[in-house]
């Protein structure tokens, strides 16, 4: 049986332990509503960690191609590499 991502904000006051089980398992979020709209998300610590860490990789990145668009500086992967080596 499949959990109800979406539920009302009263659930997570009457049945926070399966909220919680729900999060845990199934590391997705449960989006509570308050009279039919979207009110707000619960996660577990875990999936809050990995789409913060996510976030931060893919900003990074986009920060790296402006820089190269701007700049025209390319580096490879052989520069790339000597360049973390000589960092640790």
């Amino acid at each position: 049986m499949k959990p109800k991502l979406i539920r009302p904000v009263s659930d997570l006051r009457n049945n926070f332990s399966e909220i919680s089980r729900v999060v845990h398992e199934t590391q997705q979020p449960v989006i509570l509503t308050r009279q039919g709209y979207g009110d707000m998300v619960v996660l577990s610590m875990e999936a809050y960690e990995d789409m913060r860490y996510e976030s931060k990789v893919y900003t990074k990145l986009q920060e790296a191609e402006l820089e190269a668009l701007s700049t025209g500086v390319r580096y490879s992967s052989k520069d790339v590499l000597k360049a973390m080596k000589d960092g640790i």
